[in-house]
């Protein structure tokens, strides 16, 4: 290879010298050389070349100014013409241009290499020329009234100059724009909902851009400012901005209690909780809000609609309600009196503080003599000296509590009651509690107590630290395997189980009662969870093999761990909800979901959630396609099995869909295989529940996994079941394919515009051409000509039906690999393949060693020695496999 390649390179550099001038020349073998083409962006087009020869037909090299086309995608045809014995040859070589480019423009020639010289063919020249083709198009976008914006057009040629005229409701802005700006269109700004498009002019002719249309929304509303203020109401006024034509129709206030983290969530466009959100007809432009909580701050935000839509809104403003005074009296007053005193005692008031608890105030008064008031501070006790007056058994006692704002009602007057030992209570006396005697255990009593229960605590503790050093000192949770010596470790799970464990864990989370009402069959008590070795980790999670010991079993299941933190009660109910969704699926072509637990403490925020799936004994679909292709030792597989598999995600699919809920990240990684070869709709880590409508909009731009999705999600973020149905097209034709990319050589970035142009996904090599037309069905720009979830299981089922029936294969071995070897990212993976047996002498892959395992991946399958059908040539020696691709 390398003596060919230098004789190329010293060819080519005194082929000038060397070769004949042209056809002409004495011995010159071409009798055609290549044309000339000119023509229009996409053209396709072919040049030949023919040349006669004498011996060994030579290979045809095709040139492009000057440089060795090393693609290019040429066909050469060699017919004998000798005859009486003469060894004449003809040689036809076919260049071969499927769509024209400004790329593929320059001058084109053939060169063989005969002995020692090199024959080149006359030049044929490609051109490009034709109308303008657009870079770059003007976009929707949605702009306040009256305020100034950009759009943006670029085309090129050639033919060059591209000249671009602007229009405005299919009205002509302006004369044709300056060279050095005509891409930028700049706007004051509108009043109303306009249209916007270019044309693109040359000598060729003019060609017209996409219509944007440019939504007028109000602008911000400016000066929110508090007008009123009581403990429990706030008013507030705004000033509207302007809104062009369209009047507001109404405005929206939201109000958001300020806490400790308020900072780190108010220059994000939506705030962590669920704001209070009201409605304020306009005008006034002002609102009063009620049912707030005193002396408590709180953040608030407005914006106005019109039949545009909704303003930004405007910046969060702080306010405050202000204090005010107890809503009612101190509860349980009594008066007792004991010789010369007098103990007065109350609980705190059981309505509403309204505000910062100051104190108390007594006032008392006999019959005939005047109210003595006293300021008690924070006691909710009080002894009264008593000097033998003679009013004193017709005294009587109120208490109020205070605030900042003022004092609170003031109790009932409680009449002094003379307390005589050995009899009970009086009838009138209000308290459920004697009050507290006047004399007390002496101090260190308490300290004691206190000193004793500590060392009690201490003691404990040691002993449980001592008891867990000697279980693994001595072999109680590590012990080596008889096989090989190396340590493992042992399940050990705790046996008993209360209720109340769980329900302690999600009262403290704060979540509603409804859905802890919803989640009483779903969370799991975390110690009954014994987790094993990692199945597949990946940058936000991990899968692991464990054991969930249940009341008289233990099964064997796939523990999912989160690495990223929920940070707010928001995220931690958005998860539990989802979670009780999937608890409710009951198809066998749909994981199901066996529970949910936490683990982590709530001191440190909120618990990291652990989701509970069954054991997947052969993993994710992707990688057994891919290894079936790719392994050491490649296994076809059948189309009837390919079939099976898309029949299956089809069932499990239309069964979500009935349930309203949206998956929007279907493909075959997030598809598993369970013990008898059935798929399982699986990882529903961005699926959505339709509770209204029958679309889902995503809020905000996240990754996702863009060679899936569907071309107006892509360009809207809406999400359906038909864009559901464009990704299971698109998982289709990876199984077809074996596991390959799609898309192979588009980039993520370039995927829209690919699809916009009208190009999708070509047949796959075997693929029957009724597969191909269900695929090709799944992509169709609008989304109501997609068939239905049920249509494709049907169309699949009898596809199924009317395929031979295959060959019963003996059993395939699965060799789990190491855990590092796996999935890029475990989205899903409940499962992996079980660890290998003792192998046995009779099996068709017992001859798999240690070293025959393949390094690059989890799985490595062993043929079955029955006869099959044999591999395809273009299987014969695989492709490495492609990347994942994300967002």
């Amino acid at each position: 290879m390398g003596r060919v390649l230098l004789a190329w390179c010293w060819a080519l550099c005194c082929w000038g010298c060397v070769a004949p001038k042209g056809p002409q020349a004495e011995g010159h073998p071409f009798v055609r050389s290549p044309g000339n083409i000119t023509g229009a962006r996409g053209l396709m087009g072919a040049l030949r070349c023919e040349l006669q020869v004498q011996g060994e037909p030579p290979e045809v090299t095709w040139l492009r100014d000057g440089q060795v086309l090393e693609l290019a995608d040429s066909t050469q045809t060699q017919v004998p013409l000798g005859e009486d014995g003469q060894d004449d040859w003809k040689v036809v070589s076919q260049l071969r241009i499927s769509s024209l480019q400004l790329s593929d423009a320059g001058w084109y020639q053939c060169a063989v290499v005969l002995g020692r010289k090199t024959f080149v063919s006359q030049p044929g020249y490609v051109g490009l020329e034709g109308l303008p083709y657009f870079l770059e198009e003007p976009e929707d976008r949605t702009v306040a009234a009256n305020t100034p914006f950009n759009l943006s057009c670029r085309a090129q040629g050639p033919p060059e100059p591209v000249d671009l005229l602007w229009l405005q409701d299919a009205v002509s802005l302006a004369a044709t724009v300056d060279h050095s700006a005509q891409h930028t269109l700049r706007v004051p700004g509108l009043n109303k909902t306009a249209s916007f498009s270019c044309e693109a002019h040359n000598t060729k002719g003019v060609t017209t851009s996409r219509t944007a249309t440019i939504t007028v929304l109000p602008q911000r509303p400016r000066d929110l400012h508090l007008i009123s203020s009581q403990p429990t109401e706030l008013e507030v006024a705004w000033t509207p901005g302007l809104s062009g034509i369209y009047p507001l129709t109404h405005c929206t206030l939201q109000a958001v209690l300020s806490d400790d983290g308020v900072g780190t969530w108010l220059g994000e466009p939506d705030p962590p909780e669920e704001p209070l959100t009201l409605q304020a007809s306009v005008p006034p432009h002002q609102l009063r809000l009620g049912d707030l909580h005193p002396h408590t701050p709180y953040h608030i935000r407005v914006a106005c609609v019109s039949s545009q839509g909704p303003s930004p809104w405007t910046h969060w403003l702080p306010v405050e309600t202000p204090e005010g005074v107890p809503l009612g009296p101190p509860e349980n007053v009594s008066a007792m009196r004991n010789g010369s005193q007098a103990l007065v005692h109350w609980q705190e008031p059981r309505a509403p503080l309204q505000g910062t608890l100051l104190g108390y105030r007594l006032a008392y008064r006999g019959q005939d003599t005047p109210e003595v008031l006293m300021d008690v501070g924070l006691r909710r006790e009080v002894t009264l000296e008593l000097r033998g007056d003679r009013s004193v058994p017709n005294l009587t006692v109120c208490v109020a509590a205070y605030t900042a704002a003022g004092d609170g009602p003031w109790s009932l007057p409680v009449p002094l009651v003379l307390w005589r030992p050995g009899q009970g209570q009086p009838i009138h006396q209000l308290v459920s509690e004697p009050p507290a005697p006047a004399f007390s255990w002496p101090w260190w009593y308490v300290l004691l107590g206190a000193v004793v229960a500590a060392a009690c605590v201490l003691i404990l503790a040691l002993f449980l630290v001592h008891r867990r050093k000697k279980e693994t000192r001595y072999g109680e949770v590590f012990e080596p395997t008889m096989e090989r010596g190396e340590l493992v470790v042992r399940y050990r799970v705790r046996k008993s189980y209360s209720r109340r464990t769980t329900e302690a864990t999600l009262n403290s989370l704060g979540i509603s009662e409804e859905l802890k009402e919803k989640l009483r069959d779903v969370m799991v008590d975390r110690h009954k969870v014994a987790l094993g070795k990692t199945l597949g980790e990946g940058e936000f999670g991990a899968v692991m093999e464990g054991q969930l010991n249940q009341d008289d079993s233990i099964l064997k299941v796939a523990v999912k761990t989160m690495k990223i933190a929920i940070c707010t009660r928001s995220e931690l109910e958005d998860f539990l909800s989802e979670a009780v969704c999937m608890k409710e699926f009951d198809h066998p072509n749909v994981m199901r979901l066996i529970g949910v637990c936490f683990q982590g403490s709530e001191r440190e925020g909120f618990p990291a959630p652990v989701v509970i799936l069954p054991f997947m004994k052969h993993g994710d679909l992707h990688s057994f396609l891919l290894y079936s292709r790719l392994g050491d030792q490649p296994v076809f597989l059948p189309t009837q099995m390919l079939v099976k598999f898309m029949a299956d995600i089809a069932s499990g699919m239309e069964y979500l869909s009935t349930k309203r809920f949206i998956h929007r990240d279907l493909a075959a990684r997030n598809c598993m295989l369970n013990e008898n070869m059935s798929v399982c709709v699986a990882d529903f880590g961005l699926s959505k529940k339709i509770y209204n409508g029958d679309y889902y909009r995503q809020g905000r731009i996240a990754k996702m996994p863009v060679k899936w999705i569907a071309i107006e999600s892509l360009a809207d973020r809406v999400y359906t079941s038909k864009s559901d149905v464009w990704s299971f097209g698109v998982t289709m034709w990876e199984i077809a394919t074996r596991g390959q990319t799609p898309y192979p050589g588009v980039e993520n970035s370039e995927i829209y515009d690919y699809l916009r142009q009208g190009n999708r996904l070509k047949q796959p090599v075997d693929c029957l051409d009724g597969l191909y037309a269900l695929m090709s069905r799944c992509w169709e720009l609008n989304p109501r000509d997609r068939p239905s979830f049920a249509e494709l299981r049907e169309d699949l089922e009898n596809t199924l039906k009317a395929l031979p029936p295959a060959q019963e294969p003996d059993e395939i071995l699965y060799v789990n690999m190491d855990e590092g070897g796996g999935h890029p990212e475990p989205l899903g993976a409940a499962g992996g393949a079980e660890p290998p047996t003792q192998p046995d002498p009779k099996d068709s892959c017992s001859c798999l060693t240690a070293a025959e395992v393949h390094p690059a991946g989890r799985y490595v399958l062993c043929p079955s020695t029955a006869p099959g059908p044999a591999l395809p040539a273009d299987r014969s020696s695989p492709a490495p496999p492609g990347q994942e691709d994300g967002a």
